[in-house]
């Protein structure tokens, strides 16, 4: 069948079960050449700090500490926040089709942002870790995080991995800051067990995604490449849910106020589980 129609990308029942059994899915083609082109001139243009990010929204998740210019792993936050004329393009358009698809009506989106591994470098590593450990709890907890590769992502330059089925784990993992104080530096990690977990690398080509649940536990490797790794990731969610996160103060910008986390990314935390969308 035809994929792609306009703004409409088709998501075949197989990868809809897929999703819902593993907590992600791989969708191959869902943007062009020609319009991954256009994408890429404006997401050269904030790793070159031409379009102006401020604050802890231009970071290192590798936590290397490095300067700007030597960043490992260069994260952006809400890239259409500080440019404007981004926003509604092709990707956000065919990515909110998908999310429809997989997790029903009522969504919005909730936050993009920019994930960039230099190469050459092993310590730009994404730790275990699940989205609901960094959010607000809601009520309405589906989502879907779709995160498209710039260029291939391979097992060499660190591509996505996964475990499989984690999503419907009855509470989420203990999680905790991966330098020891989230106000050093915003990254949480959770521990994965290599005798009891299942761990799944998903290498996909450029103009590929992924698509996640906010609960499945996934990370990536270092970039050993000799090419960068590029990530470009927005995220929807219920609009009730967004509507009640913005109305407390939390925006996902990583000037957030500390008190707006509550009880986000605490060691031992857990959650009661939440409605399943199974």
């Amino acid at each position: 069948m035809t994929r792609i129609d306009g703004d409409e990308y088709r998501v075949t029942p197989e990868e809809l079960e897929r999703f819902r059994r593993d907590g992600y899915v791989h969708l191959a083609g869902v943007v062009s050449a020609a319009e991954l082109a256009d994408l890429e001139r404006v997401y050269e243009q904030f790793l070159r700090r031409e379009i102006p990010v401020p604050g802890r929204d231009f970071c290192d998740m590798s936590g290397a500490g490095r300067a700007p210019d030597d960043f490992a792993l260069v994260n952006i936050m809400l890239p259409r926040r500080y440019h404007p004329a981004w926003m509604d393009n092709v990707f956000e358009r065919r990515a909110r089709s998908i999310a429809i698809q997989l997790q029903g009506d009522g969504l919005t989106l909730d936050y993009d942002q920019l994930l960039a591994k230099r190469p050459r470098r092993a310590e730009a590593v994404f730790a275990w870790h699940q989205d609901m450990a960094y959010w607000i709890e809601t009520e309405d907890t589906r989502t879907a995080t779709v995160w498209l590769a710039l260029d291939d992502s391979t097992l060499e330059n660190g591509c996505m991995r996964f475990v499989p089925g984690s999503q419907r784990e009855p509470r989420l993992r203990p999680h905790r800051p991966i330098l020891g104080d989230r106000g050093r530096h915003h990254a949480l990690q959770t521990d994965v067990d290599p005798g009891r977990d299942e761990v799944r690398p998903v290498p996909i080509a450029r103009g590929d995604v992924t698509v996640h649940d906010e609960r499945v536990i996934h990370g990536s490797g270092g970039n050993h490449s000799d090419g960068w790794r590029r990530a470009y990731v927005v995220a929807f969610r219920a609009a009730t849910t967004v509507s009640e996160e913005r109305r407390r103060g939390f925006t996902h910008s990583h000037e957030d106020a500390p008190e707006v986390l509550g009880d986000v990314g605490v060691e031992g935390q857990t959650r009661a589980p939440p409605p399943s969308a199974d």
